[in-house]
């Protein structure tokens, strides 16, 4: 029996990389406080009442037992994830401290070791909410009155795996981020994320729904909505944002803002709709047909179809004229919320009011549509 591309992509289903960061972090804590070493930790996630068992690879004390390590092996079960197996250390310390007013952020201090992304303006850690508030439900509790926790967070492998993404384009440098928003993890390309993204929609639309709402894509564009002040719902739609986009005609959603990274919403700018890197791709395409009908100079788009990258080619285009980029990225937009339409009406006749609000790779919201352009407000980000 053959598979289908979507079962190659996701046999199975694993847990998120803050999970294995914060068991291997309360293995080490557990240690440095005298507890004998189990293969395992359970993990309480935050606004839920299971418990998931993590292995735990090993525990030791170091540095005359002023400091203990945790190490464990990220298991996410997602055949084309890079985080499959990543080594992760944790050095875990203690420290008194004489503050009054103990709050989780001064009571836990998450050191970026080598191999974890950094911010290249601010140099903190690059790490999502969710994440701290896992490190945060496992370990408070443990930690000593009077004391706080050093917690320092070591991938070996993470700065050479950190080549293979896109994270300097969103301004993360030195590593691999930790930016993992749910416990469990779904392949952005396969039926369980659209099941799940459904499911999600349902949620917020049986629950005094307002008839607008964000899909976001992948964990960098999430983290970026997240930091913002949006009043709208939010639901990260993975690969899956053609037949999502159907699904919330079908549901009578009156408007929907897809809020991306012009590398990968440019996908949809070019009729395609799941946007996985093994399904599609055509971005190079796209662009030199907009940039054709926008009249760029021809040497400059035979320059654009010879890149490998939408990062290249925006820096390109930039340093031949900004507003002339700026000009071919808000067409690109125009075109994402023209051809999104024209997708689901393909399905069902909808008056969905669909709008796109695009960010660079410096994470500035830069372009928007003719629809977007009335949300970009809306979007006051840090």
């Amino acid at each position: 029996m053959s598979l289908t591309i979507f079962q190659l992509l996701d046999l199975k289903k694993g847990f998120s990389l803050p999970l294995w960061v914060a068991g291997a972090a309360k293995s080490a804590l557990k240690k440095l406080l005298g507890s004998s070493f189990q293969n395992y930790e359970l993990i309480k996630i935050p606004n839920e009442k299971r418990l998931i068992k993590i292995e735990v690879h090993s525990a030791a004390l170091m540095q005359g037992n002023s400091h203990a390590m945790g190490i464990t092996y990220a298991k996410s079960d997602l055949a084309l994830d890079l985080t499959q197996n990543l080594e992760i250390w944790t050095i875990a310390s203690l420290e008194q401290t004489l503050i009054k007013n103990v709050t989780q952020e001064n009571q836990i201090n998450i050191i970026a070791g080598q191999g974890v992304g950094i911010d290249q303006n601010t140099s903190k850690i690059c790490i999502s909410l969710f994440a701290k508030e896992v490190l945060f439900e496992n370990l408070l509790d443990i930690i000593p009155d009077g004391f706080k926790l050093n917690l320092e967070i070591i991938f070996p492998n993470g700065k050479f795996l950190a080549e293979r993404t896109s994270n300097k384009s969103f301004g993360i440098v030195e590593g691999l981020s930790i930016i993992g928003t749910s416990a469990d993890t779904f392949s952005s390309a396969s039926p369980d994320q659209l099941k799940h993204a459904k499911e999600k929609l349902e949620h917020i639309i049986e629950n005094n729904f307002k008839g607008k709402l964000i899909f976001v894509i992948g964990e960098n564009g999430l983290n970026l909505a997240k930091n913002c002040n949006i009043k709208f719902p939010i639901i990260k739609v993975g690969n899956w944002i053609g037949p999502l986009l159907v699904y919330a005609a079908i549901k009578n959603v009156k408007t929907v803002i897809l809020f991306g990274y012009h590398g990968k919403l440019i996908k949809l700018a070019g009729g395609i709709f799941h946007t996985h890197n093994h399904i599609a791709d055509g971005r190079i395409e796209t662009l030199v047909y907009l940039a054709v009908k926008e009249n760029i100079p021809i040497e400059l788009i035979m320059k654009l179809s010879n890149l490998n990258t939408i990062e290249e080619s925006f820096l390109l285009l930039e340093e031949f004229s900004k507003s002339k980029a700026d000009k071919l990225w808000n067409k690109l937009s125009n075109c994402v919320e023209e051809r999104s339409l024209a997708y689901v009406n393909k399905y069902l006749k909808t008056d969905m009011q669909i709008a796109a609000v695009v960010f660079d790779r410096q994470r500035k919201i830069r372009w928007s549509g003719c629809n977007g352009k009335g949300y970009i407000s809306s979007f006051a980000c840090d």
